[in-house]
């Protein structure tokens, strides 16, 4: 009687494919968990680039209110879900004032002319997220009174 080398092996092709099926499930899950991790990551790029822009406007109020140094209140909403005001983050109870640092010359005017220099501290928030912007802006030019008549 001649023996079957085969009947040794039964059951073989069973292990191969739970190992294959073990191997495919840990592929799938890490590619869950990556996908999961990058879908984070975006929102919260997403979220704190409209933060920014909600700075960006409150900036843009502050520089066309120019020369008037009063604050940007914080109830000021910029967008559906965004609002921002003047002064940094710690800043949103009581927002700050312009800041203005006078009168000062530039390269190219001569003494007669003088500009004005102001910095714009903004700040956006959004779902909880929070950029700033600081800025310092000239405003001018502006006769600084010493022509000769």
């Amino acid at each position: 009687m001649k023996r079957n080398g085969f009947r040794s092996e039964k059951g073989v092709a069973l292990i191969l494919a739970l190992i294959m099926l073990l191997i495919l499930t840990f592929i799938g899950i890490s590619a869950i968990s990556t996908t999961t991790f990058e879908t984070n990551i975006s929102g919260n790029e997403r979220v704190g680039t409209v933060a920014f822009y909600a700075s960006e406007a409150v900036f843009q109020l502050g520089l066309n209110q120019l020369p008037d140094t009063k604050p940007i209140p914080s109830s000021t909403k910029i967008g559906e879900d965004s609002h921002g005001w003047s002064g940094t983050a710690k800043d949103k109870g009581s927002p700050k004032d312009l800041v203005n640092f006078g009168l000062h010359s530039k390269a190219g005017f001569d003494s007669s002319w003088a500009f004005k220099r102001f910095q714009i501290n903004a700040t956006g928030e959004s779902f909880l997220a929070t950029k700033e912007i600081e800025a310092q802006v000239s405003y001018g030019p502006f006769s600084a009174g010493t022509q000769y008549n």
